[in-house]
């Protein structure tokens, strides 16, 4: 499995989840509440990135959708995140397409930055930050990094559970989120993000 990634306050709840899921499955609308609970905020933290201030409107669409095909999920917690993430996704650019509108980029406010350290990493300057300032920064990266970033950190997936969300190869979304989370320390004057970076943002062998 992988060695750093996805953020450990995400992994750690994935057994809790997949056992959730199961009893949803089986009828239980407690157990699905859980589900929810464990999932909502990466999920409208990855919303913000995509549909800004519409998230929790395109969050609620998901939800109904995941709701009435939970029966046909198969997988763990782990899978059900980014089967959560690939539903939401759909539904962040069906909005999109209606708004006639382009994923918001926002441009960097230093202001609303809670500086790390000067000796954190990249992965751990996001999250020292806030979620909304660290959607702030991700919002002035290029397409294809701030989703790679926002499914790696926010949403907590792996290259591979990432990839299948996007519909691209593993590789490439590693390479995206770390270009992205390197371009994220520059900004914020890190250092720490070498060139072994992918090698920490990937799977070991």
């Amino acid at each position: 499995m992988g060695q750093g990634g996805e953020p450990r306050r995400v992994r750690a709840h994935d057994g809790e989840l997949g056992a959730a899921v199961v009893r949803a499955q089986e009828g239980d609308e407690a157990a699905f509440a859980v589900a929810y609970r464990l999932v909502q905020p990466a999920l409208l933290g990855y919303l913000r990135g995509l549909v800004g201030d519409d998230a929790e409107d395109v969050a609620s669409d998901a939800w109904l959708e995941i709701a009435r095909d939970l029966g046909r999920f198969k997988g763990d917690g782990a899978g059900f995140r980014g089967w959560t993430a690939t539903i939401a996704r759909h539904r962040a650019l069906d909005h999109l397409r209606r708004q006639k509108v382009r994923p918001r980029s926002s441009a960097l406010e230093q202001d609303v930055l809670e500086l790390p350290g000067p000796h954190s990493t990249h992965d751990q300057a996001l999250e020292s930050m806030s979620t909304e300032a660290a959607l702030e920064l991700v919002g002035g990266l290029p397409r294809d990094q701030a989703e790679a970033v926002l499914l790696r950190v926010i949403v907590g997936l792996d290259a591979p559970s990432a990839a299948r969300v996007l519909g691209k190869r593993p590789g490439a979304v590693r390479t995206a989120a770390y270009r992205g989370l390197k371009r994220l320390a520059k900004q914020l004057g890190v250092q720490g993000v070498t060139d072994d970076g992918p090698r920490t943002l990937g799977e070991s062998k």
